[in-house]
């Protein structure tokens, strides 16, 4: 089981997101996004459990996003990781916060105990549109994120610290609105 901490988009917003995730969903064999039951969100962190605990991950996400309010992130641009499987992501424009709470995050948990692409150094925020492309719709997917040229903009809403697979919230908590 591996535990993970992220911002998640609960408002309207979230739709655009969504709206990729469909699209997106036609480059695999079965729809990856819609099948976990979970929104549209960022991940700052995946530890393996029992290495870490949930109260651990969820007390040092609390800390990081302590006095902070909803975060609105613009994306602009579909990235990939090459896998295998390809997976496509929504990059977020790049946003302080975002790297705020990361860094916050790695001074309360020892970066050695998360997921390499999760530490310092190594993290890419973005989005998740779709984890299992299909072989056979790689260049397809590739082609799709290329052509990208869209601007949208998703609030951010709720912390979050969960289980999987499969998606299971162990806390969450809404963020206050921007003032």
């Amino acid at each position: 089981m591996a535990i993970a901490i992220n911002i998640r988009a609960d408002g309207s917003s979230a739709s655009e997101i969504e709206r990729l995730w469909d699209q997106v969903a036609a480059f695999e064999n079965e729809p990856s996004m819609r099948s976990l039951g979970y929104r549209p969100h960022l991940t700052f962190a995946i530890y393996d459990a029992p290495e870490i605990d949930e109260s651990t991950a969820w007390e040092a996400m609390l800390r990081a996003v302590n006095g902070e309010a909803q975060l609105r992130v613009a994306f602009k641009r579909i990235g990939w990781f090459a896998g295998p499987p390809l997976v496509l992501w929504a990059e977020p424009v790049s946003d302080p916060a975002l790297a705020r709470w990361h860094a916050a995050i790695s001074e309360s948990i020892d970066p050695a105990h998360c997921r390499p692409h999760y530490r310092p150094g190594a993290w890419t925020p973005h989005c998740t549109l779709g984890m299992r492309i299909a072989d056979a719709k790689r260049d397809e997917a590739i082609a799709f994120a290329r052509s990208f040229d869209r601007n949208i903009s998703v609030l951010f809403d709720v912390v979050d610290c969960v289980s999987f697979p499969p998606v299971r919230v162990i806390a969450e908590r809404r963020l206050p609105p921007v003032r």
